[in-house]
């Protein structure tokens, strides 16, 4: 059996925007049409990842919100267009500062 790769917080964020963004909401539809008795039997099974809030008003029935799908389409498009962190960032600007120091002293030494 092969062992997983762990998944960073940035690749776990990204598949929970994926399920709100493309998630089925069949589970959550057999809540409302289900008998209480059917809904205590397989709500440990049911996929309710899409859903905010489930209320039952006092006059009967039952109400579902869901998660705003644009807003997590949004979200998922915003983080694949951040870049990742360099992690020779701070090499890369000591280089550059070298070089600028070097120009700067070429400059001193011409005059």
């Amino acid at each position: 059996m092969g062992r997983r790769k762990k998944k960073t917080a940035e690749e776990e964020v990204r598949d929970g925007l994926r399920r709100l963004a493309f998630g089925e909401i069949h589970d959550a539809v057999l809540l409302l049409f289900a008998d209480e008795s059917e809904i205590l039997e397989k709500l440990g099974e049911l996929d309710l990842f899409n859903v905010s809030e489930i209320k039952r008003p006092k006059g009967g029935g039952m109400e579902i919100k869901f998660f705003d799908r644009i807003r997590a389409l949004e979200k998922l498009k915003d983080s694949k267009n951040e870049t990742p962190a360099q992690p020779f960032g701070f090499y890369r600007a000591l280089e550059e500062s070298v070089k600028n120091a070097r120009l700067a002293f070429d400059d001193d030494c011409d005059e």
